[in-house]
């Protein structure tokens, strides 16, 4: 069925295009460069296109306020002995760019608009184990580094609550606003996992664990001075997930595939350490009715996604693939800063292979985003909302290259 060489050529060297997923997943935190056989190098690039605008409950139209972004890939494996590999991959696994530029209700014309960006590295080294020709047991640490910045404004955000119980008093420049400027700081976790593979039907199953990673991070706040504030270090926690990947030959130079990803993003929350404070302060807890506070983020469900898809390879030089993807989201109403719920999308990919030891790759998806009530961290556990977003979409681009050695 000429699959042995169809399963290392297609599938997984096809870039995924990237993922506008639930929460702050983005890379999907593949180890697929680690499971190739023999030595092996892959770098690539996705850059995501989205479109979210929505409408808020005093009938305000928002802008697009999901902004443009990338991410790159790399991965080197070496096959060191019959039964040891090594592999050091490098993945960008979280983030957020988003900007609001229209609106009372998230900007303000004398401070400015509410905007999030995040940004995360991983580097996972790895060491797998092949006691026989179809098992991997492989395991490792991962180092993880995190940083971001935070600006909200807006009538949406007054005292993070929507509502301000001063703020008629108060001129349009004075409204109150907040800052938050997480330094880059690292932090350490594993992964773990097993393989299956039966190479003459391109048959492969992975079920890959990575652990949460903990960070102490100082954040720089500019707060409204509404009450007394202390300093501390913030602990931020990046979710654990689990990613069971699956492919098999159909037929003659064609394989079926799919992925299925989960996210703990339900335990997930950031909560600076004076925007905690001024959340639990008399002053807001009179409005807002949480006497525990509240979360600058936090989510209601774990993420779900799943992938399926076919890929065939033409002849020596050409392959390709075509695949369906959905995900859950992470609860609905999200966060403002992230105000989409799952979505459908549907990929192509192509695949040239000048020599037998390197490929280039491309791909495209199309993602319909699912409809979501945004809402603010005032707001959360509650059906209240800020704005509505829906029938919005997004196009991702991947490019990939691979060499065999």
């Amino acid at each position: 069925m000429k699959l042995k060489t169809l399963t290392t050529a297609i599938l997984l060297s096809l870039p995924t295009a990237g993922a506008f997923a639930a929460a702050l997943d983005r890379s999907g935190q593949s180890i697929s460069a680690f499971l190739q056989p023999d030595n092996y190098f892959e770098a690539g690039i996705s850059i995501l296109d989205p479109d979210v605008s929505g409408t808020t409950r005093t009938a305000e139209k928002t802008d697009d306020m999901a902004g443009d972004y990338y991410f790159p890939t790399a991965a080197l494996k070496i096959q060191a002995t019959d039964q040891i590999s090594v592999g050091l991959l490098y993945d960008q696994p979280f983030g957020a760019d988003a900007e609001y530029t229209k609106t009372a209700a998230f900007t303000n014309q004398h401070q400015g608009n509410t905007k999030v960006e995040v940004d995360t590295q991983n580097l996972s080294l790895l060491v797998g184990f092949q006691p026989s020709e179809n098992w991997n047991l492989y395991g490792g640490a991962v180092y993880q580094t995190v940083k971001g910045n935070v600006a909200l404004r807006g009538s949406a955000y007054s005292v993070f609550g929507g509502v301000h119980p001063i703020a008629g008093a108060l001129p349009a420049s004075n409204l109150p606003a907040y800052d938050a400027k997480i330094k880059e700081t690292d932090g350490y976790g594993w992964l773990a996992g097993f393989a299956y593979q039966i190479p003459d039907i391109a048959l492969k199953a992975s079920l890959t664990y990575r652990s949460e990673i903990d960070h102490k991070v100082n954040i720089t706040e500019t707060v409204p001075p509404l009450t007394a504030y202390t300093d501390a270090k913030t602990t931020i926690t990046t979710p654990q997930s689990v990613n069971l990947d699956l492919q098999t030959g159909i037929m003659a130079d064609t394989v079926a595939f799919a992925n299925l990803r989960w996210v703990n993003w339900k335990d997930f929350s950031i909560r600076p350490q004076k925007f905690g404070q001024l959340s639990q302060s008399s002053t807001v807890t009179a409005v807002t009715k949480q006497p525990a506070g509240f979360d600058l983020v936090a989510y209601e469900d774990d993420q779900i996604s799943a992938t399926v898809g076919v890929g065939r390879k033409f002849n020596d030089l050409w392959a390709g693939n075509v695949s369906l993807g959905w995900d859950s989201g992470a609860g609905d109403p999200v966060t403002t800063l992230g105000p989409t719920e799952g979505y459908w999308n549907v990929g192509l990919g192509l695949q040239y292979s000048p020599t037998p030891a390197t490929f280039i790759a491309g791909g495209v998806k199309y993602f319909m985003l699912g409809d979501a009530k945004a809402q603010s961290g005032a707001q959360f556990g509650t059906d209240a909302y800020v704005a509505e977003f829906e029938d919005n979409d997004a196009w991702a681009y991947g490019l990939k290259i691979g060499y065999k050695f």
